[in-house]
């Protein structure tokens, strides 16, 4: 009986040891990073039936300080908070992008660059030259446009721009922000009320037609072989509405609203840099290039004309081969397409898929879930990631159906770049092994010295029971 008690005492100890020491690792130690999360509403978009509206709204609320960024998701609601279905108010796009600006300086919507973004250039405004406000931009490869961090369109709700540990998009590094500046967000919302329209489709799509329109913006003639895009749905015009449609009261507010994901930044953390690669890039390898010097002039849309025939062979096909201007690991992809795609991919010069993105379309009414929109898009998130070498050629393809045309399509691919992967994992024993990264020397030694202290007592303890039981060692 003693020789039972005490090998059942021994047992319970090394069960005790485990569960004391797994309960610190994770309690005391801290294994996976802090995420914080919070909830945002942009400025009030002021819409009636078809209307369009793309501002640039700048010092939008946004967390401040030095962190990461691990994820934006966004949605379209009513005064009430409520979401507002696509086949109500189509979202274009929305795309976010920082920019530091002199303090004491205000920015209006006139002060924006039009080349910003999914815009157009603006012939009569040059700020590039202006020092009061520094516009942040991704890492490439457009140079002309695209410009921003996070966009997405109709497919916002059920698209995933979360990017996992140990990666994040390092924002406002101190080290980096000029002299006398602040750090701040711009938001450029395009929303287009499609109550009452007389043709959904053809609204979403701007053609020109439907909003009776034959300049830009600018004031610049549109040339005749363009029959819709960006240039004929800008900010304040408007889509044709249907004879009889009591257009009275029915003015209403609505918002974006985002959720932003990030994290504080620390040592811990491997920074990912955003690339976008448009499929309307004019970029063409020269002798003797390396890639980053070249400019890359992307038209940003293209118009997908309807086949002559029917079948499967009714699909647009798309590629655009280009030079990539890094060294590093992609670990995160997605596509943006409009009604009518079918799937983005990006490939090695060999034929190797590296990632594909593809568009999951609605079938019903509710937010999120609109039949005949695109109401998400795949993520791709390689594993392992994906070695990239600077002068590697990637090949861009997106696919579109032509069963019926679509003007003003886009073929976007954003890629997020670590130029490095996290540190293998340690040699420690197999119970600190999913800890040892995350927690600092001496905590470690901290639950060392507890695990070796309890380890002691609980021999001491053995010891003295064998003793009092009469047990006998083998040696004696």
């Amino acid at each position: 009986m003693a020789r039972y008690g005490g090998r059942s005492l021994k047992s319970s100890l090394v069960l005790l040891l485990v569960a004391l020491s797994t309960s610190r690792s994770h309690g005391f130690l801290g294994t996976e990073k802090k995420i914080k999360s919070e909830v945002f509403l942009s400025p009030k978009l002021v819409m009636n039936p078809g209307n369009a509206a793309n501002p640039f709204l700048f010092d939008i609320d946004f967390p401040r300080g030095h962190y990461g960024l691990k994820g934006f998701d966004a949605e379209m609601v009513d005064e009430e908070g409520n979401p507002v279905p696509l086949h109500e108010l189509y979202l274009h796009h929305w795309v976010i992008q920082p920019y530091y600006v002199r303090k004491g300086f205000e920015l209006s919507q006139r002060d924006m660059p039009r080349n910003h973004g999914f815009a157009r250039q603006d012939p009569g405004r040059n700020l590039g030259s202006k020092s009061d406000f520094i516009l942040v931009n991704n890492g490439g490869l457009c140079r002309n446009n695209v410009r921003h961090y996070f966009g997405l369109g109709s497919e916002t709700r059920k698209t995933s721009t979360y990017l996992p540990d140990p990666y994040a998009i390092e924002i406002d590094n101190p080290e980096e922000r000029p002299d006398g500046y602040e750090f701040k967000w711009l938001l450029n919302l395009h929303a287009i009320d499609t109550r009452g329209v007389v043709d959904k489709s053809g609204c979403t799509e701007c053609r020109c037609d439907l909003y009776n329109v034959t300049i830009d913006e600018y004031g610049r003639a549109i040339r005749p072989d363009y029959n819709g895009g960006l240039y004929c749905c800008y900010d304040k015009t408007q889509c044709r509405v249907r004879n009889g449609f009591d257009n009275g009261e029915k003015t209403r507010s609505v918002y974006l609203k985002y959720t932003v994901k990030w994290v504080d930044w620390d040592s811990t953390v491997l920074p990912a840099t955003i690339y976008i690669l448009d499929v309307t890039d004019s970029w063409e390898r020269s002798q003797g290039s390396t890639g980053d010097s070249q400019e890359h002039y992307c038209h940003i849309e293209y118009e997908v004309k309807p086949c002559k025939t029917n079948g499967d062979g009714c699909v647009d096909v798309k590629k655009k081969s280009l030079m990539m201007p890094f060294n590093g690991y992609i670990v995160y992809g997605v596509a943006h397409q409009h009604a009518g795609g079918i799937g983005g991919a990006l490939y090695r010069e060999d034929g190797e898929r590296i990632c594909s993105s593809m568009p999951k379309y609605g079938n019903g009414d509710e937010p999120g879930n609109e039949a005949g929109y695109i109401v998400g898009m795949s993520s791709c998130y390689p594993e392992p990631a994906v070695k990239v070498t600077k002068g590697e050629t990637l090949t861009l393809e997106f696919n579109y159906s032509t069963t019926n045309g679509h003007t003003g399509v886009m073929g976007l691919f954003y890629i997020l770049v670590a130029q490095q992967l996290p540190e293998p994992e340690s040699s420690l024993p197999a119970l600190f092994q999913a800890h040892a990264k995350s927690m600092s020397v001496l905590a470690f030694l901290a639950v060392m010295v507890v695990v070796a202290v309890i380890v002691l007592i609980a021999a001491v303890v053995y010891r003295r029971q064998n003793r009092e039981d009469g047990y006998q060692s083998l040696s004696t």
